[in-house]
């Protein structure tokens, strides 16, 4: 891999030895004969496709999920050989590339599988798994009439091949199973209603194949945030077989470090200012690295000790309130552990009122990935 020089001191911190850790933990609590669907949409979920499927597909995955047919062709132009699943829709003008490139896609649609046998020009077989909405209610057929109006129709296409069939369930990091189990009982319903059943049955994300219902493994489990380290909820965290190793860190250095008086401001908006004297650092990462302006008031590592945000996010930049007076270079932790603390992505995640899932994928491209192992 062409090794790039970075000269800003914030970078994201990759372990991809917990990447590994967490699909060989999967592997071992599952049925011998399932697979496992690494989920690298979205970049990865903002840790970097391809250095992640590298790692997953060493550690055992054998599929690679994106949600959009660019990655996919991103993804095939890293992995020639690997199968790949676009899980979200894909329009007309990709299923020639699909087909001769061996990208599975998503299907849904009956007038999207009469649309796409006229403009296929590939010689090689269109691979298709059919999307059920059990209850998610973004795409998928609702009904036993919908999937086998749809499955006939593929299955009178020469070139065309049903290779699956799957589903999302809406609440499987949740407790109150009473929703999930609606989920489940209409896609068994339709499942059986086939003429018979598709090669890759994938219905499972961590919180169903080894929390839930082990049975609903099926012929592969679709590893995503949890393959990151991270829990889809707090209920999941208590109910996994093994603990998760979280990957993603977050790093910097202090770049300036000045002297405050009483009465003096700092930043935007002037919105804080010093009550007596003090020290204020500033770091160079900011709103525009995906450091958004919620995130003022949250705190950071220098050697070990948290100290706040001050002020209002700047674009580039922000400033913390430091109990002495640092050397430039000082390197800060935002994210991951710095002596015996540590602050975790549901501690962002919490202080921004959103979702763990969120935190890494609004790091920005202008943090570089460092991969370690």
């Amino acid at each position: 891999m062409e090794h790039i020089q970075h000269y800003r001191p914030t970078k994201a911190i990759i372990d991809l030895q917990a990447i590994q850790t967490n699909v060989q933990n999967l592997s071992k609590h599952l049925h011998p004969t399932v697979e496992i669907i690494a989920v690298v949409k979205a970049n990865a979920y903002g840790h970097g496709d391809v250095e992640i499927a590298q790692a997953a597909i060493q550690a055992g995955a054998t599929i690679l999920a994106v949600a959009t047919p660019d990655e996919a062709v991103h993804m095939r132009n890293h992995f020639p050989q690997v199968n790949i699943l676009v899980l979200g829709a894909s329009p007309i003008s990709f299923v020639s590339y699909a087909s001769e490139h061996n990208i599975t896609l998503a299907v849904f649609s009956t007038d999207w599988v009469k649309q796409a046998k006229e403009v296929q020009a590939a010689s090689k077989p269109l691979k298709l798994h059919i999307k059920v909405d059990s209850g998610m209610g973004r795409i998928g057929v609702t009904s036993k009439r919908q999937l086998l109006e749809l499955y006939t129709t593929i299955k009178k296409v020469s070139n065309f091949e049903v290779d699956g069939l799957f589903t999302h369930f809406a609440t499987a990091d949740e407790e109150d199973t009473t929703y999930f189990k609606k989920q489940v009982s209409l896609f068994r319903e339709l499942l059986q209603s086939l003429p018979e059943k598709p090669r890759l049955v994938h219905v499972a994300n961590t919180a169903t194949a080894l929390i839930k219902d082990t049975s609903l493994q099926y012929d592969a489990v679709r590893f995503g945030i949890s393959m990151y380290g991270l829990e889809p909820s707090s209920f999941v965290g208590t109910e996994l077989p093994f603990p998760l190793a979280p990957a993603f860190s977050l790093e910097t250095e202090l770049v300036f470090v000045k002297e405050l008086k009483a009465g003096q401001s700092v930043g935007y908006g002037a919105t804080y200012t010093a009550q007596e004297e003090c020290f204020v650092g500033t770091l160079p990462i900011g709103y525009a690295d995906g450091m958004i302006r919620k995130l003022s008031g949250q705190t950071v590592l220098v050697r070990g000790e948290r100290v706040p945000i001050i002020g209002r996010i700047c674009m580039d930049q922000c400033m913390i309130l430091l109990p002495r007076a640092y050397n430039i270079g000082e390197k800060v932790k935002l994210i991951g552990s710095q002596g015996n603390d540590a602050i975790s992505i549901d501690e962002w995640a919490t202080k921004c009122d959103t979702i763990n899932y969120e935190v890494p994928c609004i790091i920005t491209s202008r943090v570089p990935r460092i991969y370690t192992k």
